[in-house]
Parts: C-alpha cells; structure tokens; sequence
C-alpha cells in the first residue's frame, strides 16, 4: 500500500452575527487561508449562517470543490466540511441531549448539536471523517451539563463506532469542550481506539500544552477560563486506521491567538492543522481500561439521572400545589352560586391574578415534566447500552487466555471491581 499524506484542518469560527466580534470580517480571513493554505480536509464548527458556509463555499471552489453543510435544530448544526476530495456519503447524527431550553443565556439547546459524517476516497482508501460540537461546560467546578456532555460522548462513540465498519482511516475533528482527561474525552478515545494526534505527532508547533482556548487570544475573557490561567485544550483532530491501514502523525501545528497581518484572530479558538501519514497496522485491545471508562461513564449517566428525576418530582409536586390553588379558587368562585345572594369574598382583580399565577404555574410545570420525562428517557436509553455494552466488555475481558495477561502492563492488571449484571 502506497504511503499517503493528508492535511487536516479544524476550527471552531465562533460564527454567531450581532453576538460575536468581527464575524463577517473573520470569515473573509478564514477563506483567504483556507484558499492559500489547501488542506486536504477542512472541518469546520460554529457556521452558524448558511450564507457564511455559501460564501466560503463560492470562495474555496477551486481548492475544495467539495463540500456540504449539515442542517439541525433551530439554528442549525454549524458544522461544515470541506474536502479536496470527493464527499461520497454524508449523514448527521444530533445528539439527544444537549441542555436546558429555560438556559436561554447558554444558547446550546437552540443549536443542534451534532456529528456530521462524510464518506471519502482518499486515493484508494475509504475515509469517514467526522466532524462534532458538543455542549459547553461554562463552569467547571458546577457543571450541571456533565451528564449530557457524557451521554454525548457515548452516542458519539457509538456513531463512529458503528458508521465506520467498512472504514480503512477515521478522522474526528471539532470542539468536544471536554479536557483530555475527562470522563467524556477518556471514554471516546477508549471505546472507538481513537488516537489523539497532539498526544502522537512527532513535531509540534503551538500554543503551550496544545492548548485551543488561550488568555492570549483578543477575544478571550480570562475570568472565563479560571482556573486555568494559560488556557484549556478542548479542540481535537482524532484519528485511527483499521486492520489493513496504519495512521501516523507527522506533524501539527495551532495558530497561538494573532493572525500576522490582521488586527485580530480568526476565532476565539485556536485552529488546528494537522499531518497524517497512512501505512498498515493492527492496533492492540485495552479492554480492561475500557471497562474502566465505561463503567465511570455509566456511574455518571446514573448521578444525572437522578438528578432528572429529583427535577421532575419538583416540577410533579409544584403543578399539584398549583392545581390544588386552582380547585380551590374555583370553589371560591362557586360559592355565589351555591349560596344565593353571597357576595365574592375576595376581590376580583386578586381572585383573576391568582387565577393566572395558577395557570401559568400548570402551564410551566407541565412543560417541565415534559422535558424532564425526555431527558430521563435519553439517560435511562444510554445507561441500558452502558450497561449491555459494559456485560460485554467483561466477558471479552474473562475469555482472555491467561499468557495474554501477562503481556499487559502493570495498570491493566489491576483488578477491576466488576458490577454484577443486571
């Protein structure tokens, strides 16, 4: 098999007009770039207007005459691609959960989060590249969206899993807003093999540490990345190779927060570009890690759920409080009727905004429960396949021949504290 080079690039744009600083004129410059830079593959996030994805489009049309733009949720996916080569298959997975629609200042329930999948020929080898957004984390030490972000990463590793059977190279690139050694991010990498590429290139050039989001970038608020003072890394091109094709990283590289020439930078995150060199390999099994990851995963789906619940008992108790007020105005209100020439014993104006309180405390709780009763179905429907895929995982692990075990390193042989299946 014959040695092939592909570029990848990937960026978070950050592209969201009226809210975010410089947006049309950072979309200039990053068509510029992308047209003097030719990469072979070019995976986007944060292309919030369709008409941003169709300029660059129209730009890039001689370097990468091939593309396509996934559409979901209220305002779309934001996540494109562009190629050098032909895109023969794309399809695109949303995320069933992805925050609170009451989070309105957060904005990622609007956005539907996604993976978009393209099925491509690198000369002769079958390529599925995938590009992602997951949900933001906004604080670290409260994080109430860690079990989406978790069931997120599941369905993620399912998806790729799963689509990229007939696969000879996976590549995964986009903004996972996970550090690399949350459960999410460990769980991802453990379940599908995915390689990291900043953890495998042999030359690197960038910012400190591989760090995407970073203090020195304009755009950056530092109070936001407290407490981490530089900066966080939660950008990532993943890759792997099957049993005929072995990947390898040459190189990568980050922008490091100033674009040379221009008052500003492309994008509140870094960009990342990196070099992959294919050849032949067969890459070993860590199952006993995996149970590990999963079992930390499905640990966590769990806290959210009952979490889920605990929200939607809330939500149970305060709609009954509200009807009781209802059905106890409305006996209020009958008593004109049942005693004749009774007067109202409270005045209208109270008795009619009470009444309102009251539907509008029916009306929200009921929206309440609704949404909590479809979170707790996405949680309960990922710690089922948690649960299937972790009964699995150990007896794969139990049929290891005895002389195979004692090839593995010393933290693979630690024992594991098996859950007993349910």
């Amino acid at each position: 098999l014959p040695c092939v080079t592909v570029r990848v690039f990937s960026l978070n744009c950050w592209g969201i007009h009226y809210l975010t600083k410089h947006c049309h004129e950072r979309f200039t410059m990053i068509g510029e770039m992308l047209c003097k830079e030719e990469h072979d593959i070019v995976l986007l996030q944060e292309v919030w207007s369709e008409k941003d994805y169709l300029s660059l489009k129209k730009k890039l049309a001689c370097s990468h005459p091939h593309s396509h733009y996934f559409k979901s949720g209220v305002i779309g996916s934001g996540l494109a691609i562009f190629s050098k080569h032909r895109i023969h298959d794309t399809f695109i997975y949303r995320y069933s959960l992805n925050g609170y629609p009451y989070m309105t200042h957060h904005g990622d329930w609007f956005g539907g989060k996604a993976v978009g999948m393209a099925i491509l020929n690198i000369g002769s080898l079958i390529a599925n590249v995938y590009v992602t957004h997951l949900h933001a984390e906004y604080c670290r030490e409260k994080d109430s969206y860690l079990p989406h972000r978790v069931v997120q990463a599941w369905e993620l590793q399912q998806f790729v899993r799963n689509t990229s059977v007939g696969a000879d190279v996976v590549i995964l690139g986009g903004d996972l807003n996970m550090h690399p050694q949350d459960l999410g991010s460990r769980l991802l990498r453990s379940y599908t093999g995915l390689r990291d590429s900043y953890l495998e290139t042999a030359q690197f050039d960038g910012c400190e540490n591989g760090m995407t989001l970073i203090a020195d970038n304009l755009f950056i608020n530092k109070k936001d990345l407290v407490p981490f003072e530089k900066g966080i890394r939660i950008d990532y091109v993943l890759f792997k190779g099957s049993s005929k094709t072995n990947v390898y990283c040459d190189s990568m590289s980050t922008t490091k927060g100033s674009v040379p020439g221009h008052p500003f930078p492309y994008s509140d995150h870094e960009a990342l570009t990196v070099e992959l060199r294919m050849e032949s390999h067969t890459p070993p099994e860590k199952v006993a890690e995996l149970v590990n990851t999963v079992t930390e995963a499905r640990t966590e789906v769990k806290v959210g759920l009952h979490c889920a619940e605990r929200m939607r008992y809330t939500a149970t108790r305060t709609g009954v409080m509200g009807l009781a007020l209802l059905f106890l105005e409305l006996a209020i209100a009958a008593v004109p009727w049942l005693a004749l020439g009774a007067e109202q014993p409270f005045p209208r104006t109270s008795f009619y905004l009470l009444a309102a309180l009251c539907f509008a405390i029916l009306v929200t709780t009921s929206l309440l429960y609704i949404f909590y009763t479809m979170e707790l179905k996405s949680l309960q429907e990922a710690e089922d396949e948690m649960r299937l895929a972790l009964g699995s995982l150990q007896e794969r692990l139990r049929g290891f021949p005895l002389a195979q075990a004692h090839n593995c390193s010393p933290e693979a042989q630690e024992p594991i504290a098996f859950e007993p299946e349910e």
